[in-house]
């Protein structure tokens, strides 16, 4: 009972600390708010190359034909051909492909007699830039092997032709906004966790105070809890605010559940504090603690896939960035938001964050009593 009413005194204090001083008042209330407003209305996107995979029913010289004119391009890498149907969700649901070509089985017969002879494009709508870029190319490919069937003399001038049918599975408008917004509440809490955490301990050292804190009844758990319970907080506050604003004001779609949003997000978060304290008890100014929370952040946001997909990175980059929690919470976001994911779907990315935080936390905890001896 002693050691809970120290932590929560020690806990108010950290709160006050926080909400006394302008420039941490500042850094949990102006950033956030700015940067969720300009996120959320400019956002560009880079293509390189686009993962597809082909359902070939005919089989054909012609089908073989429009298929290479594809892999031509450069532009997309195929991931392989499937056999049946079923494994059209298996492949998009996992993001094994961006794209999925299906031909079906009279598609030179089609074209032979003059008829128009379809081909489904679905595209995964949770990357639309991705998507609205890959369905211009294929259209450009269309119209070349349209072409290219009338200089032959295989269709002719007044006849229909090969057409593309194109649709998006989880934002069938392919819009922008919806990619970007979703996943606006992990990296806005990412910069207000990490500012918060990264000078918790750096702030009592430059402030005289650190020695005051260890003569004081509490043990370095305690100090690292209580410290950490203010970033827990308003990380988590931040993001459900910009989640929930990101319905009701952007009007994004919410397909997934409430579970599965609060434990990412705690799981996210947490892992945050662990790296954050371990920049704090590294730092013996505030200016470090806040150098090495740059430090972490630009490389974490940059390689995160929130502008660009991690598949254009080099294959060393993507392994490397599999340590990134910043990836793992935005990918969770949006196959929440989006795809409709629950608890279980989304685990592939809760574990890494656990990990992580079962690493960097004992480790700041190391830290901190090695430092303060």
């Amino acid at each position: 009972m002693q050691t809970l009413r120290r932590l929560i005194a020690l806990i108010l204090k950290e709160f006050l600390t926080i909400m006394k001083d302008p420039k941490s008042r500042f850094v949990v209330i102006v950033p956030p708010i700015l940067q969720f407003l300009i996120f959320s209305y400019a956002a560009t996107f880079d293509l390189e190359n686009v993962r597809y995979a082909v359902f070939d029913e005919c089989r054909s010289v012609l089908s073989r034909s429009f298929l290479a004119g594809i892999e031509g391009t450069g532009r997309f890498k195929l991931t392989g051909y499937l056999e049946n149907v079923g494994q059209v969700k298996e492949i998009i649901d996992n993001e094994k492909a961006r794209l999925m070509i299906h031909i079906g089985p009279r598609f030179e017969e089609c074209l032979r007699s003059g008829r128009p002879a379809p081909i489904q494009v679905i595209a995964d709508g949770r990357s639309p830039n991705v998507a609205m870029i890959a369905i211009g190319y294929l259209g450009t490919i269309v119209e070349n092997f349209n072409n290219s069937l009338l200089e032959q003399g295989i269709a002719q001038g007044s006849g229909p032709g090969l057409a593309l049918v194109e649709r998006a599975w989880f934002n069938e408008n392919l819009s922008s906004r919806w990619f970007m917004v979703s996943a606006l509440g992990g990296v806005i809490s990412t910069v207000v966790v990490m500012t918060l955490i990264s000078l918790s301990v750096a702030r009592e050292r430059e402030f005289g105070t650190f020695d005051q804190l260890l003569v004081a009844p509490f043990s370095p758990v305690e100090i690292l809890v209580g410290k950490s319970m203010p970033g827990i907080v308003f990380g988590m506050l931040d993001a459900l605010i910009f989640s929930g604003g990101a319905v009701l004001w952007f009007h994004i779609p919410f397909r997934g559940t409430i579970s599965a949003l609060m434990v990412a997000l705690l799981c996210f978060i947490i892992t945050l504090v662990g790296i954050g304290l371990l920049v704090s008890s590294l730092s013996t100014t505030m200016q470090q603690g806040l150098l090495g929370a740059f430090l972490f952040l630009m490389p974490a946001i940059t390689l995160s896939g929130l502008a660009t997909p991690v598949e254009n990175m080099p294959m060393w980059l993507q392994q490397a960035n599999m340590f990134n929690p910043v990836r793992h919470i935005i990918t969770a976001l949006r196959r929440i938001f989006l795809e409709g994911a629950d608890l279980v779907t989304v685990w592939p990315q809760i574990w890494p964050l656990l990990i992580m935080a079962c690493i960097t936390l004992p480790l700041a905890t190391w830290l901190f009593r090695h430092r303060s001896v």
